[in-house]
């Protein structure tokens, strides 16, 4: 899936602090060259600045990405912001400190704690916010009030982006691990649509047939219907057995093993479409009538054979459930329609009509003709299937399949 690459809510962060470090690097030196005459050392105030510009300036790459910025660097980072700090009282005077002065690396400082918070989460952010609290208090020579201020903005600043981190970090987790559920469910669905229009359908017709014969062919037939019940619980239980599954699906009047289906349908034309009419008219037979177009009906291939098997689906069920007044098969007509933005399909039947619950019943019951093998194929190609069912007077299944590429390729 296109999402399988890893989204995360941190780059921009990173992003950011990158930024951050680089201003704030500028803000430290201009309050060192505003107060130059006021340092008690100008010169060693100016030699730990310079070496915090060549710091912060060398290792813009290495704050740029989590995968750059490790723990180790972190530390070194963190521990040049409380150089800065402890110096600070030896270069500045007593009265710029307690009148609330700032220190040599200013709110540079901020920039290793924030650091910490994006890539350890809040444990780590703010135990890196006690140490330049720590660091600060002892530059102050006691708890001034600006700077209990200022070691708190820190402090819970920190915290709180280290913890939307980890909050963030789960969220991805979870939207991943739900990514590859829909992904997983899509591939059951998938083959459990294949599985219901030829195994188990030929499970159905041998259990059939061999009930039928008679014999020998009953026992056979007593077999396929105890394993086509068992496969169907495998299905509607969500766990699919790795079968073969060959697209097939047989028109009422006679239905057709897969192989021979297979043959039937026409290679793609040079442009990767095929003609649906060419698909459906093989379901044309003496009990199913088919009206098309007098012009070919393009789709993608992939598309044209989705289709056709949804089609092929709801004759199945046409030829196992629907029966005439006397007892007869029904009758099913197809018709294929091309509009400027859709191809749509219609097969409608003169049976006795499903009675209402009843699709949700056969559903629960794993008999998952129309919930897979019809709307699971038209909503994989961002179509849909509207099924119209009245007692008594058959059913009616409307197939439309966008023309929009990006759902058919």
């Amino acid at each position: 899936m296109a999402m399988a690459a890893r989204m995360s809510v941190e780059q921009p962060l990173w992003s950011a602090l990158t930024a951050y470090r680089v201003l704030t690097m500028g803000y430290a030196l201009a309050l060192y060259v505003h107060a130059y005459d006021a340092y008690t050392r100008p010169l060693g105030a100016g030699a730990y600045l310079a070496v915090l510009a060549l710091w912060t300036l060398a290792t813009v790459r290495r704050v740029s990405s989590a995968e750059r910025c490790t723990p180790p660097f972190l530390a070194v980072e963190l521990a040049v912001a409380l150089t800065g700090i402890l110096l600070t009282p030896v270069v500045d005077t007593q009265a710029r400190i307690d009148a609330g002065g700032p220190t040599l690396p200013s709110i540079w400082t901020a920039g290793a704690v924030l650091g910490f918070a994006i890539k350890k989460g809040w444990r780590w952010a703010a135990g890196a916010s006690l140490l330049v609290g720590a660091a600060n208090v002892v530059a102050a020579g006691g708890f001034a009030q600006d700077t209990v201020h200022n070691v708190l903005l820190v402090c819970i600043a920190s915290i709180a982006i280290g913890y939307v981190v980890e909050v963030a970090r789960a969220s991805e987790r979870t939207l991943a691990r739900a990514l590859q559920i829909e992904a997983a469910t899509r591939e059951r669905e998938r083959l459990a649509r294949d599985i219901h229009d030829s195994v188990l359908q030929v499970l159905a017709m041998v259990q059939r047939r061999g009930a039928a014969i008679g014999g020998e062919a009953a026992e056979l037939g007593r077999l396929a219907g105890e394993q086509e019940a068992a496969l169907r619980t495998l299905v509607s239980s969500g766990v699919v057995p790795e079968v073969p599954a060959p697209r097939a699906a047989g028109s009422p009047s006679s239905p057709s093993s897969a192989a021979s289906f297979a043959a039937a349908v026409p290679p793609p034309e040079e442009d990767g479409t095929c003609d649906v009419r060419a698909l459906l008219s093989a379901y044309a037979g003496s009990r199913v009538s088919f009206a098309e177009p007098g012009a070919p009906v393009p789709l993608p291939a992939a598309a044209a054979r989705e289709l056709t098997a949804a089609v092929g689906a709801a004759l199945d069920n046409v030829r196992r459930h629907a029966r005439g007044p006397s007892g007869e098969e029904a009758q099913a007509w197809i018709l294929l329609e091309d509009e400027p933005d859709a191809v749509v399909v219609t097969v409608r039947d003169d049976g006795p009509g499903i009675p209402p619950g009843r699709l949700e019943d056969a559903e629960a019951e794993g008999r998952m003709g129309v919930a897979l093998s019809i709307r699971g194929r038209l909503r994989d190609l961002g179509g849909d299937a509207e099924l119209v069912s009245v007692p008594g007077q058959g059913t009616e299944v409307e197939l439309r399949v966008p023309k929009d590429d990006q759902h058919n390729q």
